[in-house]
């Protein structure tokens, strides 16, 4: 009865092993596939004649890739993700901006790479902050901007920032300020710390979870830019450009259903803007098919397609 007793235990142990694949073998295939997923970054940095910045961060698994990543680099318009943040932190918790004051429109204001703003009727239309809040992200209207940075405040912004833990991350000028430049008055981040910051609006400690979803939806507004070129068009891609002589960036975070990660890469010195917007959205793709796997594998790695069940 002990022998039998025994045999069973043994027969019971050896099912359940064979029925459930060990953890750390799951965890192992996802090493080579994350490790992959570097090494294709790391080729593309290599080709593109520029030095570039990324952080790659799974929000699932923790997991994350850098390159460059504590590097500061100019913004040029991706730093307008924190001034729309802003202006949505006021409109929630009764700050001096909200998403339903009017604007007149005026002329003083107008500044190049304007185009929605400069075609209307100076004096005579009214738009809400959230119309400006759309001109900037959806065409990247200049103008609209600047009205909104000095509605919010730039040291409200930089402060919020800083309450967020980035050091680097600041808006110090406003949109095409050529003579702040030249005086070192840049508007910086670093890979890391946009990373940071995308993680700190999807885990919802800035905004409330009705303002980080109407926030998401509109950074994710139609636009031509890296990091979506290459992507299918249904994926919900929350991201912000931004280009500079010399200069290409896009910041993002890609909401692949039960995968979600955030993508940041920036590039400067480039010496072919060109190169710099094509080696950003090939990262795009190489992380996206990573992710897009990942969501739809099994803990052996299957992916099981409608079209072929078997």
């Amino acid at each position: 009865m002990k022998t039998f007793a025994i045999f069973l235990l043994l027969f019971t142990s050896l099912a359940a092993a064979q029925q459930v694949p060990a953890a750390d073998s799951t965890s192992r295939k996802q090493d080579a596939l994350w490790h992959k997923l570097q090494s294709r970054i790391e080729a593309l940095d290599h080709d593109c004649d520029c030095v570039m910045g990324v952080a790659v961060l799974d929000i699932s698994s923790g997991r994350t890739i850098f390159l460059n990543a504590d590097e500061v680099f100019p913004t040029a318009s991706s730093i307008k993700v924190a001034v729309l943040a802003e202006l949505y932190r006021q409109s929630e918790r009764g700050g001096q901006a909200h998403l339903n004051d009017l604007y007149s429109i005026d002329p003083k204001d107008l500044v190049a790479d304007s185009q929605i703003m400069a075609g209307l009727t100076p004096g005579m239309t009214k738009i809400t902050n959230h119309d400006l809040a759309t001109f900037m992200v959806a065409v990247s209207d200049n103008a609209a901007t600047n009205v909104l940075i000095d509605r919010v405040g730039m040291a409200n912004v930089n402060t919020t920032l800083s309450a967020m833990g980035l050091k680097e991350t600041r808006l110090r000028r406003k949109m095409l300020d050529v003579n702040a430049a030249k005086e070192g008055r840049e508007n910086t981040s670093t890979p890391r710390e946009m990373m940071q910051f995308f993680q700190q609006i999807y885990s919802g400690k800035l905004l409330s979870k009705q303002a980080q979803q109407e926030y998401l939806k509109q950074l994710s507004t139609g636009k031509d830019s890296w990091i979506p070129r290459l992507l299918p068009e249904d994926v919900q891609i929350a991201n912000k450009p931004g280009s500079l002589e010399a200069v290409r960036n896009d910041v993002a975070l890609i909401l692949v259903p039960n995968r979600p990660y955030i993508l940041c890469v920036f590039t400067t010195y480039d010496k072919d803007e060109h190169a710099a917007e094509d080696a950003i959205s090939k990262i795009s793709l190489a992380a996206y098919e990573t992710f897009d796997r990942l969501s739809r594998a099994s803990q052996y790695g299957r992916v099981i397609s409608p079209r072929n069940s078997r």
